[in-house]
């Protein structure tokens, strides 16, 4: 029963909350925990990850948080745990505030009328957040990939009971298999959560030794994500329909992935456009020739016309992002850059100090 776990599970300090947080510091502590405790980098964590990802579950979704601080906030009665036997309310009444559960039945029932309609009502999904890394080309001419989600699926080793194979349940002796513990004080019977099979009525005689009697292990679901073309460095993405499945036919949350592109050393951008640039030798660049250009693609010939000085900024047009919506097709603008040597044999330091005459420049003769 959801209400009787949520009774006995403090999921804000889970996350290391209090029930005054925003929804944006659950989101923010979730994401900092699942981090630190991923079973893929944190070898040993899959409980606490799991005790993690269940507490954002129910503390991600507006709804579920509402039935939760309400389940919280009125104790075990609001639990199920009225019934005959197990406290809330019960015996003959002496002053109007006690009643039999001749009188009104159990009192677990009672209050499925305030929160089991909320069950039976189709849940959405939570949403989920998620890292992508890409390189510098995929970012800008789009990719689809997948990524891999974190998740909980029943116990392959004892089918989700939480039993050891060969083992079973028995009931409670602490609380005789009611659940809870009764404190009979006076005009009230009061009840807590039996600590012993933590409200459930019953105890695994023999965990098992993968999931440690919980029923789940951590697990990964791998989700195909269409990255568009020019997607940048921080960028969030938001897909709609693929985060966690929804309850009792509710529709699935959404997926948000936080993209991160890798620097290219040959490229970068400006705005949609790709930058990279090209040497040229001092003569080359005085008298004009071809270079051959990397793109993102195939390269292509750059024709340099003669006297192009360095840093002049040249222009293939469609080589730079592609088009998308009301955005067209980007340019690559390459950059020249004029190599001059750093040293000179005497004879073409005589050369030099020729055309240097010729063109009527003034040079220092050492």
């Amino acid at each position: 029963m959801a209400e009787r776990e949520w009774f006995g599970k403090d999921y804000y300090k889970v996350l290391g909350l209090t029930s005054s947080a925003t929804d944006k510091e659950i989101t923010r502590a979730y994401r900092k925990l699942a981090k630190e405790s991923h079973p893929d980098t944190n070898a040993g964590s899959e409980e606490q990850f799991k005790e993690i990802s269940v507490a954002y579950e129910v503390l991600g979704d507006p709804a579920k948080r509402k039935e939760y601080d309400e389940v919280r906030r009125l104790g075990p009665v609001a639990a199920g745990f009225g019934g005959p036997g197990a406290g809330g309310f019960t015996g003959p009444g002496a002053g109007g505030f006690r009643f039999s559960p001749g009188d009104v039945g159990d009192f677990g029932d009672l209050f499925s009328g305030l929160f089991g309609g909320r069950r039976q009502r189709a849940q959405r999904g939570a949403d989920l957040e998620t890292a992508l890394h890409l390189n510098f080309r995929d970012a800008v001419m789009g990719v689809t990939t997948t990524v891999s989600l974190p998740g909980n699926e029943a116990c392959r080793t004892c089918g989700g009971s939480g039993a050891a194979p060969g083992t079973g349940y028995v009931t409670c002796e602490r609380c005789e298999g009611r659940g809870v513990l009764t404190d009979d004080q006076g005009p009230f019977a009061m009840s807590s959560v039996c600590p012993v099979c933590q409200g459930r009525g019953s105890r695994i005689v023999t965990p098992c030794p993968t999931c440690h009697g919980t029923g789940r292990e951590p697990s990964s679901r791998r989700v195909n994500v269409r990255i568009p073309a020019g997607v940048v460095d921080g960028q969030r993405i938001k897909l709609k329909g693929k985060g966690a499945p929804g309850a009792q036919g509710g529709p699935a949350g959404d997926l948000f992935v936080d993209v991160h592109v890798a620097p290219d050393p040959r490229f970068a951008r400006r705005g949609r456009h790709v930058t990279t640039s090209v040497d040229v030798g001092v003569t080359a660049a005085m008298l004009g020739t071809t270079v051959s250009v990397d793109t993102l693609d195939d390269p292509v010939t750059l024709k340099v016309p003669a006297g192009t000085q360095s840093g002049t900024t040249m222009r293939v047009r469609g080589r730079g992002v592609p088009a998308a919506g009301k955005h067209p097709t980007g340019d690559l603008l390459v950059t020249i850059n004029v190599r001059i040597p750093a040293k000179l044999t005497k004879d073409q330091r005589a050369i030099v100090e020729k055309l240097a005459h010729a063109l009527h420049e003034d040079v220092d003769h050492e």
